[in-house]
């Protein structure tokens, strides 16, 4: 089960500050970009933040820890405001999506942490929790949204409704990135409406069954 906070975060003691952590994963990110991933060290982000390393390491046990929160707040950036059809709200929040991968500290940041997971199965946790999680407030919000406006009818069995919550997620994620990150190939407007055209005519075909 996912926790809000790690236990680093909530300790008692002297109250964290905001512009310190900010200053953290931002260093974090521009010395992943100039480094990678196998020669940053935490005293060099120290350094580049202008903190003690004692500092981050009462906030974060590692490099791995300290990366994929340094990514999870770009994430955080992504909105999904209501442009009047589930389409368009789709449309709107892939573009977004690929704009954030393009750049590099996002992209840099990614790979890396996706890559030292597959041997590091508390740190697929934590992208589990503090990343995946965390974004699909934005399917909750589409799929809520498209229901009060009549486009999708309101599924009242829950175990039903995380099951394709997770699928729309995992349909509309892997799609953006794999054409990202993996295929190089442009996730452009035509690409989106064409993924979007997919996914509204797929979750009215799921709706339309008996």
């Amino acid at each position: 089960m996912c926790s809000r906070t790690s236990p680093r975060t909530s300790r008692t003691g002297r109250p964290r500050s905001t512009e310190a952590d900010a200053a953290i994963l931002e260093a974090t990110r521009a010395a992943l970009v100039e480094l990678g991933w196998s020669k940053l060290t935490m005293g060099d982000v120290a350094t580049r933040a202008g903190v003690a390393k004692t500092t981050l390491y009462r906030r974060w046990a590692n490099k791995s820890e300290l990366v994929v929160d340094a990514v999870a707040v770009l994430f955080d950036e992504l909105e999904l405001p209501d442009l009047g059809s589930l389409r368009a709200d789709i449309e709107h929040v892939v573009l977004q999506f690929a704009a954030l991968l393009e750049r590099p500290e996002t992209k840099t940041a990614l790979m890396a942490v996706v890559a030292e997971s597959t041997r590091d199965e508390p740190l697929r946790e934590r992208i589990r929790c503090s990343i995946v999680d965390r974004q699909k407030r934005l399917v909750l919000d589409g799929r809520r949204r498209a229901q009060l406006r009549g486009e999708l009818p309101v599924d009242r069995d829950p175990v039903t409704v995380e099951a394709t919550d997770g699928l729309i997620f995992d349909v509309i994620a892997g799609a953006v990135v794999h054409r990202a990150l993996v295929s190089a190939e442009p996730v452009d407007a035509d690409w989106v409406g064409r993924l979007s055209a997919l996914l509204v005519g797929g979750l009215g075909a799921v709706a339309a069954a008996p």
